[in-house]
C-alpha cells in the first residue's frame, strides 16, 4: 500500500457546464468560483488536507482559463514587488500553502468525452502510480479522502467509487392505505445512492476498460463493464456532497462559504 502523498489526483475538466451558462459564458465550470477562489481549487484543498500534492488536470473546453490561473497562481496569492525592465524581476514577499503543488494541465480535447479523458491524461502518471485518485471538477464534499484510500487497498478492486446520497428535489411523503400518515416537505438528501466522483482506480483499469475513442463516457462502458465483471468497489460517505450543476446550486454554495459553513473544509486544517 503506497503512502496516500504519492497518489496522484486526476480532474476532469473539460465540459461545458451549460446548465450553468450564465455563469460558465466566460469561464469552464471548473473555474466558477466559490468566495473568491474557483471550485477546483476547493476539491485540490480538500485531497491536499490528506497530504496529496500531485494533480492531473483533463482540460478541454477554455482550456486557457486553466493556463492563466495556474501559471500566474504564485502572482494571484501573494504580495510581489516587479522591476519593470526589457528582463522583469519578480520578488515574492510571501509563500502560499500551495507552493509544493504540482499540477499537469493536460490538453484532452474541446469536445471529447470522459472516457477519453481518462485515456488521454494517463500518459502523465508515472510508472510507479499503482493507482490514483479521479474526480470531477465541479463537486465539493467532506469525503475523507483517507479512509476512501484504505477501502479501495483492502477491496482489491480495479475501482472504488464513493456512494452519495443525491439531494432530495420533491417532498416526501409516507402513504399507508388510503391515508398519508407522514409529509416532509422536502428532506436533506434522497433515499438510494448515486456515484459521487470521489474514485481510486488502478492503472491498469484504464488498458483494460478504455480505450482512444474520444466519444467514450467513463460512466457507460469502461465503469458499467468494470461492475459488471466484479472490479468494482464502493465506499458509502453519509456526509456532505454537492456538485454546482446549476445557478442555484452554484448560489447555495457561496452561500455556505460566505457564512463560514462550508462542510467541505472539515479536513483542511488537519495537519497544522
Amino acid at each position: 500500500m503506497k503512502d496516500i502523498c504519492d497518489v496522484p489526483l486526476m480532474i476532469l475538466c473539460g465540459g461545458q457546464g451549460t446548465r450553468l451558462r450564465d455563469v460558465t459564458e466566460l469561464l469552464p465550470k471548473p473555474m466558477v468560483s466559490i468566495g473568491e477562489q474557483p471550485i477546483v481549487w476547493h476539491i485540490m484543498k480538500s485531497y491536499a488536507a490528506f497530504g496529496v500534492r500531485r494533480f492531473i488536470l483533463c482540460l478541454g473546453y477554455k482550456r486557457e482559463a486553466f493556463i492563466d490561473y495556474f501559471v500566474n497562481y504564485h502572482l494571484r496569492t501573494s504580495d510581489a514587488t516587479v522591476k519593470l525592465g526589457h528582463t522583469p524581476d519578480i520578488t515574492f514577499h510571501n509563500e502560499s500553502e500551495e507552493s509544493d503543488w504540482e499540477v499537469t494541465l493536460a490538453g484532452t480535447g474541446e469536445d471529447s468525452q470522459t472516457g477519453y479523458r481518462v485515456w488521454k491524461a494517463a500518459k502523465y502518471l508515472k510508472e510507479d502510480d499503482d493507482c490514483f485518485f479521479l474526480t470531477y471538477g465541479d463537486g465539493v464534499s467532506d469525503v475523507n479522502i483517507s479512509e476512501l484510500y484504505q477501502t479501495h487497498c483492502r477491496n482489491g478492486k480495479l475501482v472504488t467509487v464513493s456512494a452519495v446520497h443525491p439531494e432530495a428535489r420533491f417532498g416526501r411523503m409516507s402513504v399507508e392505505g388510503d391515508s398519508v400518515n407522514g409529509f416532509e416537505e422536502k428532506p436533506p438528501r434522497g433515499d438510494g445512492y448515486i456515484n459521487g466522483g470521489f474514485m481510486v482506480i488502478q492503472k491498469e483499469f484504464i488498458a483494460k476498460y478504455t480505450t482512444g475513442d474520444p466519444e467514450m463516457p467513463l460512466e457507460r462502458a469502461p465503469l458499467s463493464n468494470a461492475a459488471g465483471d466484479g472490479n468494482m468497489g464502493v465506499y458509502r460517505h453519509e456526509g456532505f456532497w454537492q456538485c454546482m450543476d446549476n445557478q442555484r446550486e452554484y448560489q447555495l454554495l457561496n452561500e455556505l462559504w460566505k457564512n463560514k459553513k462550508a462542510p467541505w473544509t472539515k479536513y483542511w486544517n488537519r495537519n497544522k
